[in-house]
């Protein structure tokens, strides 16, 4: 047993020992220990709840987790009772069209149910008395989440497609909405807004997902204290510089990205993908903010790392006998650093899945702020700027690494990487972008095309860069994809895909320990209950399903993918596939070499024009 694991035991018979000692002990104890790996490795499907007659694009569990809601295609919103597995309620919500978000209001006593649409509408259910109470007009475009704060029991929020984040308070008579976020000011009219989320520990921190690569936290507080302060100042005829009217204020907004995706975003553009960020979610702390980005991967932000986005930063020599970490520059002296070789795997010039050499270069400087004379790192360090298309700083790069390192300099892999980086910059001399300069330039021409405001620019390069990533699952044909924290320290990440699966990873590992069958088509939906280690899944097949640890007894787990491996890797191909052969997969084809269940022949295999086939029901 290692010292870790006899560390853990004693923890674990400390907190036994307390559970005898204390009767109120027994919650938290249930609370601290209800996700542990052997039950995510039991994990299994416990029942299938049938009553929708359409995709199941929403769920929420109660505060207490005895309740279940769930929304649907079918305008119709469901009450269950998830562990005698029935139903409690059926109502149609007078929603035209189809639900994409349920909660239950704080403090209501699991009266109140609100719900949004793709009719542009949001309404408030009685669920004892199965009527709807209030329906809200306001937003102009699908309504796709409601979001709701533990401390504000009557008000709540929506975000649309309209690009509008709108603040509700059910005290006011006059039944409207308020403008809280007008996304549109700063991104231009085609901006929607996807997702959002109240900060669970501090109420007034709000997440918000659009279209595009960035997500943006607000302070609730100083948006209202400035909108005040102007209405204040114009009611008493004040002129004063304040007086344009910005919307938000400096200092209420800080945005996060992953630091690849503004520069490569041309790159997927012209592949028709969409980076959308499909969901947002706080930890139950409120320090970590996990996105699942649409198109890309899913991220996991530290709001207490204050780390710039590498390639905003890029200074002279690429960082090689420094590192700017916090604003700081700081120098090693240890050798110890180890590179994971998954992501290092550069001497081909290529890996493969997206943001790899994004992550591959942000080893390398952390290697080279620990050891500035680290050989490798320096060398993939030129590499992983030469496949992000910094063709100047790789070339700067490499020849700041011949300089060092000379005896390696006429190698093979210094002498291909040489060719590579000066047959770009020979090719691309007619390129106005590459004439202008570096990456902030770069940065500034994409942003410019759509007119952003100086404002949005200024909070676009302030962005802070994410801490982890998850790998594996897809996320490119529905604007709904969910991606939650598992456990009650948010040990766990979980995450649907377009392959029919859900994904497991070890939240600071990254390594992925689990993936189950949780659909026929796409799963889009994962809300894990507060305090059990119980799932709630929903998809494109009309029904929700809860999954739990399985007894050991029980037969095989039919559900489980054991080809880990093969169906990341075949994600990752569908996220790059050609649209023809997605929308043929979406019609319910498959092709070969992109089946979600695991890997269908090699590289090369995969290379040859692929066999369209019947996906089976």
């Amino acid at each position: 047993m290692t010292c870790c694991e006899t560390m853990s035991v004693r923890n674990v018979t400390s907190d036994l020992l307390h559970r005898q000692i204390r009767e109120n002990w027994a919650l938290d104890f249930q609370r601290h220990y209800h996700v542990t790996d052997p039950l995510i490795k039991r994990l299994g499907l416990e029942a299938e709840l049938q009553g929708h007659s359409g995709c199941v694009n929403c769920l929420e569990w109660n505060e207490r987790g005895d309740l279940l809601a769930s929304g649907s295609d079918d305008q119709h919103a469901i009450i269950w009772d998830p562990f005698r597995h029935k139903k409690l309620v059926t109502m149609h919500t007078g929603h035209a069209a189809n639900i994409f978000s349920v909660k239950f209001l704080p403090h209501s006593e699991d009266r109140i149910l609100i719900t949004g649409a793709a009719d542009t509408k949001v309404h408030v259910h009685d669920i004892t008395a199965k009527e709807t109470i209030h329906m809200f007009s306001d937003h102009t475009n699908r309504v796709k989440r409601i979001a709701t704060a533990p401390l504000w029991p009557n008000t709540f929020w929506s975000a649309a497609e309209d690009g509008v984040i709108r603040q509700y308070d059910l005290r006011e008579s006059g039944k409207r909405s308020e403008v809280l976020i007008d996304l549109t000011e700063f991104c231009g009219q085609l901006v929607e807004a996807k997702c959002l989320a109240i900060n669970p520990r501090d109420n007034n921190y709000m997440a918000v997902g659009a279209n595009g690569p960035f997500v943006r936290l607000y302070d609730i507080r100083m948006i209202h204290n400035h909108r005040k302060s102007l209405s204040q100042s114009s009611s008493t005829g004040v002129h004063t510089f304040c007086d344009k009217r910005k919307s938000i204020p400096d200092g209420a907004g800080q945005y996060y990205v992953a630091g690849h995706l503004p520069v490569k975003l041309p790159d997927y553009n012209n592949r028709l993908r969409v980076l959308v960020a499909t969901y947002v979610t706080f930890s139950p702390d409120g320090t970590e903010l996990l996105v699942n980005m649409g198109g890309e991967q899913v991220y996991l932000f530290d709001l207490t790392f204050k780390q710039r986005p590498y390639t905003f930063l890029l200074p002279k020599k690429c960082h090689s006998s420094s590192e700017v970490q916090n604003g700081k520059t700081t120098n090693g002296l240890s050798n110890g650093i180890h590179l994971p070789a998954s992501r290092l795997r550069l001497t081909h010039g290529k890996l493969y899945r997206d943001g790899d050499h994004y992550d591959a270069l942000r080893d390398c400087l952390k290697a080279l702020s620990v050891n500035p004379s680290h050989l490798k790192a320096h060398f993939r360090l030129a590499r992983c700027l030469f496949e992000l298309k910094y063709i100047a700083e790789a070339l700067e790069c490499l020849d700041d690494f011949k300089g060092k390192f000379p005896d390696q300099a006429q190698s093979n892999a210094c002498d291909a990487l040489d060719k590579d980086i000066k047959a770009a910059l020979f090719s691309k001399t007619d390129s106005s972008e590459d004439k202008k300069g570096n990456s902030s330039i770069r940065f500034h021409n994409f942003s410019r095309k759509e007119s952003i405001p100086e404002d949005e620019m200024v909070l676009r390069e302030r962005s802070l860069d994410y801490k982890h990533r998850y790998c594996g699952h897809c996320n490119t044909t529905t604007d709904i994809k969910e991606a939650n924290f598992f456990g009650s320290k948010s040990q766990y990440i979980v995450s649907g895909s377009d392959d029919g699966s859900f994904f497991i990873w070890e939240k600071e590992t990254t390594n992925l320990v689990r993936i189950l069958q949780g659909d026929e088509s796409i799963v889009n939906c994962l809300q894990p209950h507060p305090s059990y280690c119980f799932l709630a899944t929903s998809g494109i097949d009309p029904v929700v399903r809860l999954w739990s640890p399985r007894p050991e007894s029980e037969s095989e787990n039919c559900r489980v993918v054991e080809d880990m491996d093969g169906a990341a890797q075949a994600n990752q191909r569908r996220m790059n596939a050609d649209p023809l052969e997605v929308m043929l997969l979406n019609m319910g084809y498959r092709i070969t070499g992109l089946n979600s269940r695991g890997a269908e022949g090699s590289d090369e295999e995969d290379s040859s024009d692929g066999q369209v086939q019947c996906r089976s029901s």
